[in-house]
């Protein structure tokens, strides 16, 4: 497929890497590029060959927010009726394999909740996150008032989501939004690394993985650790939990088969 608003490339052969690139809007995220977005995560997805993917933006900005310019004119029939949003934007949560954000700069709005779909985010050091929705006399409609709370708390939440405030890489790490903060120059380089880390693992493992933390995030603790324990007791189905534990047991590098 052709992409017009997005550059993908692989990186090692195992790692799928989606740039956002509409540099003038500062990545704003218009329909046309979650469309494309969509299309490249599910192609890496389905890509036996790929074990990760990473989505990233510009130095400047991650994704500025959603398409201000292209909203302002709809009415409540068109995004009711559009599905605006759930389209296409939801997408990204039906992806089974790990897919980690590279944050540097701006990510806002629709950006911070672009990030919050991605299994983990890795944050430059010049980041800046926020929901400034209610400047605009909205509110966050892509997960910002349902993920941000469960990842920074109610207060910060509560904070961002009526103030409109930034909060930069120090703090948002500080209070769990992300997994870790470099220097802006090095952050491809931890992303991919953590990526190709994640891709030396079985497969069959990392997708388990991300399903049974999902699960922790949205749901119960008693159905959380059921379902981990189901999918904890199936592993030990897998050729990789064999070649795991035999690799240990003996002292070598274990060599998984992804079945």
């Amino acid at each position: 497929m052709t992409y017009e608003l997005i550059q993908v490339r692989t990186e090692g052969e195992r790692v799928g890497v989606i740039t956002l690139n509409r540099p003038k809007q500062l990545n704003a995220l218009n329909d046309a590029l979650m469309d494309e977005l969509g299309a490249a995560l599910q192609a890496f997805d389905a890509d036996p060959a790929i074990g990760c993917m990473v989505v990233t933006g510009s130095e400047k900005a991650f994704a500025a927010g959603a398409d201000i310019g292209a909203m302002a004119s709809y009415s409540f029939a068109d995004v009711y009726k559009g599905d605006y949003i759930t389209r296409n934007w939801e997408q990204i949560r039906q992806i089974r394999k790990p897919v980690i954000a590279a944050v540097s700069g701006f990510a806002l709005g629709g950006g911070c909740e672009l990030a919050m779909m991605c299994d983990f985010i890795i944050a430059a050091d010049n980041a800046r996150f926020g929901q400034p929705e209610i400047k605009l006399g909205i509110i966050p409609g892509a997960g910002g008032t349902q993920r941000l709370p469960r990842a920074v708390g109610k207060a910060k939440a509560m904070d961002m989501a009526l103030t409109g405030r930034m909060m930069d890489a120090t703090e948002a790490e500080r209070a769990g939004l992300v997994s870790r903060v470099v220097p802006l120059e090095k952050l491809m380089d931890e992303a991919l690394g953590a990526a190709l880390m994640i891709c030396d693992y079985s497969q069959v493992a990392t997708m388990a993985a991300k399903e049974s933390v999902n699960k922790a995030f949205e749901g119960s603790l008693a159905d959380g650790i059921h379902f981990e324990r189901r999918l904890f007791h199936a592993l030990f189905a897998t050729d990789d939990q064999k070649e795991g534990m035999d690799a240990f047991v003996n002292k070598r590098k274990a060599v998984f088969k992804n079945r």
